[in-house]
């Protein structure tokens, strides 16, 4: 029986509706950021980092993490990074604010963020950076793995010296709630599979980044002065007090937590952030 040239027409749109055409790579040369999805690089729709003066109580953290993207993008020897600690205490701010500093001294450098589940993928991700002339951060944010060891060890092999590792122009930053990556069934409820294994495992990886940055809990001192340089740069006032009762209702003082306070201030005096 002939099928119509219309009716073949719209199984095939619908068909494609189904099973869309996975996303075109945009130019890696071109963006400050990208984020690889399901193969592909896609340019971030917005890369507007903190500046790295308004991160305050992490001078330290932030001298290393510029000195080795710098390093990177200058096309010297620099480091896989992890950074690790405390909830909401700066680690992702730091790395995204240190590759926009960066960029701003008119260097050829660019941030990657990769999905925590998207490890295995890397490989293909490495090929295609390999051969564009800028420097690229990849950047994994809240790194964690179940009992299943072949995720790590994979991202071990590829931070160093296995038949895959990763080019010259690209570097592998990862936070992390804990200094050994711990599997999240270990960590919430302190069993797994193998756990011998597991632990080998973790240590293994994580003496694999050749930086590796903490990150503490801050005091009230500390916490004030976050608030208060957020809320220089926005030009808003704020009580101590309020801040404070702010921090404690949420059950703890961090980055994270003073910059939701000074958006709440933000809101209040109808200011956007």
């Amino acid at each position: 029986m002939e099928i119509e040239t219309s009716t073949v027409e719209r199984i095939a749109a619908a068909l494609e509706r189904l099973a869309p055409a996975p996303p075109v790579s945009a130019d890696a040369a071109a963006h400050p950021a990208y984020v690889w999805r399901a193969g592909a690089l896609v340019a971030a729709r917005a890369f507007a980092p903190l500046p790295l003066a308004a991160l305050v109580g992490i001078d330290a953290q932030k001298a290393a993490l510029v000195e080795n993207g710098r390093r990177l993008a200058e096309g010297h020897a620099a480091h896989d990074v992890l950074l690790w600690g405390a909830r909401g205490s700066g680690k992702s701010a730091v790395v995204k604010a240190s590759v926009g500093a960066l960029q701003g001294e008119g260097l050829d450098i660019a941030l990657v963020e990769v999905a925590g589940d998207r490890i295995a993928t890397l490989p293909a991700l490495f090929d295609r950076l390999a051969g564009v002339g800028r420097a690229f951060v990849l950047f994994v944010d809240d790194l964690g793995f179940d009992a299943d060891l072949g995720a790590p060890r994979l991202l071990r092999s590829l931070l160093e010296g296995g038949a895959e590792a990763r080019p010259d122009n690209v570097r592998v930053y990862v936070t992390a709630n804990r200094r050994h990556i711990v599997p999240r069934d270990m960590a919430e409820q302190d069993a797994a599979v193998n756990a011998r294994d597991v632990v080998d495992d973790r240590l293994a990886l994580a003496d694999r980044f050749g930086l590796s940055l903490g990150f503490h809990v801050a005091d009230q001192a500390m916490y004030l002065a976050m608030v208060a340089g957020y809320a220089e740069r926005l030009g808003l006032a704020f009580d101590p007090g309020e801040a404070v009762a702010w921090a404690t209702m949420r059950g703890g003082r961090s980055g994270r937590v003073a910059w939701q306070y000074v958006v709440e201030l933000a809101g209040r005096a109808g200011r956007a952030v």
